[in-house]
């Protein structure tokens, strides 16, 4: 884009648009939707709202308003479940400070649910996935394998209790995780949130904009319980296995990464964290900001390269 106002637009697959409004204020602008993942109505409005909400954090920015995305059936017994499904995402946009000001929707025969989620953010304050430098240190705030847990709820080979801590994580909002960013300013240089294209996917689109690359460990990646047997029981969601197919022209695999591994590496989250890339002489204290905003599954997972796009997994 060549309007001066444009701060980040699509060119490098961030999270969100970001547009100057004046030397002190640009908005951040943000879509997203999506089929259930949950059985449970309340969870699925939460978890789509904090998703919604998740990609204003990942850019250091502050959630403002939020307009629903409907596509609903309209028999009287779905319309329940719509409300139940409005009332879980009115009560994370509470949580997030910000106001649910109107919205869309149609008659559609599958649900679908999301917003578009509208924030702000001081211009030079704003944090991209294109800053990423050699020598930093990959910090990600959230465990990993969301969609294969609710690929094997969908399958019946786990019940909705066996989510309990997932749901957990997806419900809660990336907040913290901003806030502790911004307790250490300039010594974060990226950061992206992980969803639907995977630990891998998000990590390259920081890696192609940064012009890095990375080198990930696969043991210190923060990962829910279950989820290596599921994938072992064929609980593997279409979209995590298109994700291992495009991973691979970037990825190389160590002799110690299983089959396994790679498929959750690349599973497609929702609600997933922050993954940032901090200086390595400041990981600790970004590491004691996230433990300070209650992020107890921040790790360090991995470290920038100079391997431009590519991702060494060992």
């Amino acid at each position: 884009m060549s309007d001066p106002r444009v701060v980040v637009a699509a060119a490098s697959s961030d999270d969100a648009a970001v547009f100057r409004l004046s030397e002190s204020r640009a908005l951040v602008a943000t879509v997203d939707f999506f089929t259930p993942i949950v059985d449970d109505a309340y969870h699925f409005g939460a978890i789509a709202a904090a998703n919604a909400f998740s990609d204003v954090y990942a850019m250091g920015g502050t959630p403002l308003l939020a307009l629903n995305l409907v596509a609903w059936p309209r028999n009287p017994e779905m319309l329940e479940l719509l409300g139940e499904t409005l009332h879980g995402a009115a009560d994370v946009a509470a949580q997030a400070g910000a106001l649910i000001l109107g919205g869309h929707s149609i008659d559609d025969y599958e649900p679908k649910f999301g917003m578009v989620a509208l924030g702000d953010v001081r211009p030079d304050k704003v944090i991209t996935n294109a800053g990423a430098r050699a020598g930093d240190v990959l910090v990600l705030t959230k465990p990993i394998g969301t969609g294969i847990l609710s690929t094997a709820l969908k399958s019946g080979l786990i019940a909705e209790a066996d989510m309990a801590a997932a749901i957990r994580a997806m419900t809660t909002l990336n907040a913290g995780a901003a806030r502790a960013m911004a307790a250490v300013e300039a010594a974060v240089h990226a950061a992206t949130d992980v969803t639907g294209f995977g630990l891998l996917g998000h990590l390259h689109n920081v890696l192609a904009a940064s012009g890095v690359g990375a080198r990930l460990f696969t043991r210190r990646v923060p990962l829910f319980e279950q989820v290596p047997e599921l994938v072992e029981k064929g609980a593997v969601p279409g979209g995590t296995k298109r994700n291992l197919e495009a991973a691979a022209r970037f990825t190389s695999f160590g002799p110690k990464v299983t089959n396994t591994d790679r498929i959750w590496l690349s599973d497609a989250q929702t609600s997933g964290g922050l993954l940032i890339a901090v200086s390595a002489d400041q990981a600790e204290r970004l590491l004691s900001a996230l433990q300070e905003q209650d992020t107890p599954a921040a790790s360090v997972i991995g470290e920038i390269t100079t391997d431009a796009g590519r991702v060494e997994v060992h």
